[in-house]
């Protein structure tokens, strides 16, 4: 169709549409109405919802294979965006995408999923073993940090299974997906999917980003005290005299928080899962938590005494809280923004918000290929085993359009992590800050 036969609008205009029931973006300079698909989007309609009434091909391009583009005429509105242009960061984004594409990444997932599940089954049973088998108190501790060590891989799994196809068909992925989650660790891979693709979108904004919305416990910036408003929660993270306590010390009790970090996760698990909201699978959700809540208290009972079966549980979650404090170590010490996500600069909000953490190819999978953070933010469906191979291409793209690219020790981005933290405790303590009154239940209360 020849330009002077085609409709335009202007990106003010379809700036106009960014409300839940009046919903456009544009791809590529085509502009489609999501309004009704958002509501079936297999991502969520959040993702929609933060980017909605603005250009979002590279957050399409990084999400979608590219089957999905064949699905998009069914939404076209007819017209083309007037302003479109593409920045030459993004040019040269699109065009990883295309090599990579044309290279098979995508599709070659290697022998790493078969490796993980043996491995993991290993795990468990090595736990059952020591559990069952042994009167040990040593082996029944040894056993609890097997359990949490395996919860880690799991979670690796579940991960991936959430992010690409993992599994021979969708049907397999799904069975995955609800076993690494619910199944074997007893959170909900419904509400993964719902924070983690908010997450992805809205790298390490204030009040769009869930990752970084911890108040009463943990503030990474300064601008939380402002008792900002999270778009993903729909409520204010009130920073009140409470919330100044938690934080004023934060850089002190970040690791203990962590070692018990995964209780909270149970909850949001539950509390999504019982809520109102449209939660896809709700029942098959439901039915894996159940599984999870039938064999491992089951499991601890089998301990001699309450003694152990405490110490049982806090040993696996301390050895797990090695991966929360991972995720943390990603973000925590990276730029932070407020405002919703830009679809104009989505390779730059995702090198300024990630840190990657330097290691030996060795230990690749004790990281479960997160430790390249930035990479598998750009390239969220490539599986975790083409990382470490994309690293050095990645950080040369950075480096030509002067774009940070931070690659940290463990040891070192613990310190970035702690620094960042203690800036902001010694912020909350100053008192000329005033804070309202409120309630903790705040911190878990997150689903109305």
């Amino acid at each position: 169709m020849g330009d002077n036969l085609k409709k335009f609008i202007s990106s003010d205009e379809l700036k106009k549409h960014k409300k839940a029931n009046d919903l456009w973006i544009s791809i590529q300079g085509k502009v489609y109405n999501v309004t009704e698909w958002a509501k079936e989007h297999p991502g969520g309609d959040i993702p929609l919802l933060n980017l909605a009434g603005q250009d979002v091909t590279d957050a399409f391009i990084a999400f979608h294979p590219g089957t999905a583009w064949n699905y998009l005429d069914k939404f076209f509105t007819g017209y083309y965006l007037k302003d479109f242009q593409v920045s030459e960061v993004s040019r040269d984004y699109r065009k990883l995408v295309s090599d990579f594409s044309k290279a098979g990444m995508f599709e070659k997932k290697g022998h790493g999923v078969i490796y993980s599940l043996c491995f993991v089954a290993l795990l468990i049973l090595a736990c059952f073993y020591g559990v069952l088998c042994c009167d040990s108190f040593w082996v029944h501790m040894l056993s609890g940090g097997v359990l949490g060590f395996s919860w880690m891989q799991v979670a690796y799994l579940g991960h991936d299974s959430g992010h690409y196809q993992i599994m021979t068909s969708r049907g397999f992925n799904k069975f995955a997906q609800i076993l690494t989650g619910n199944c074997l660790t007893g959170i909900s891979i419904a509400w993964w999917k719902w924070t983690h693709n908010a997450h992805h979108v809205s790298c390490n904004s204030l009040d769009y980003d869930p990752d970084l919305q911890h108040l009463p416990l943990l503030a990474v910036s300064s601008r939380l005290f402002q008792s900002l408003k999270s778009h993903f929660y729909g409520r204010n993270l009130t920073f009140d005299s409470m919330a100044r306590f938690f934080v004023s010390y934060q850089h002190l009790s970040f690791y203990p928080v962590m070692c018990v970090a995964r209780v909270n996760l149970y909850l949001q698990t539950f509390l999504l899962l019982f809520s109102n909201r449209k939660v896809p699978d709700r029942a098959l959700n439901i039915l894996g938590i159940l599984v999870y809540w039938t064999w491992f208290p089951l499991l601890v009972s089998c301990l001699p005494n309450w003694n152990e079966r405490v110490l049982f549980v806090l040993v696996s979650f301390c050895v797990t809280s090695i991966q929360h404090v991972q995720f943390c170590l990603n973000h925590f010490a990276a730029n932070v923004y407020v405002g919703s996500p830009k679809g104009n600069d989505w390779f730059e909000k995702q090198t300024s918000g990630t840190i990657d953490i330097a290691c030996s190819s060795w230990m690749d999978w004790f990281f479960g290929g997160l430790q390249f953070q930035l990479e598998h933010h750009l390239f969220p469906r490539l599986p975790r085993c083409h990382l470490r191979k994309i690293s050095p291409i990645v950080e040369e793209l950075c480096k030509k359009h002067s774009l940070p690219y931070r690659s940290l020790s463990f040891y070192e981005a613990n310190v970035w992590t702690l620094k960042t933290l203690r800036t902001a405790a010694l912020q909350a303590r100053d008192f000329t800050v005033p804070a309202p009154k409120n309630l903790l239940w705040e911190a878990v209360n997150t689903h109305g």
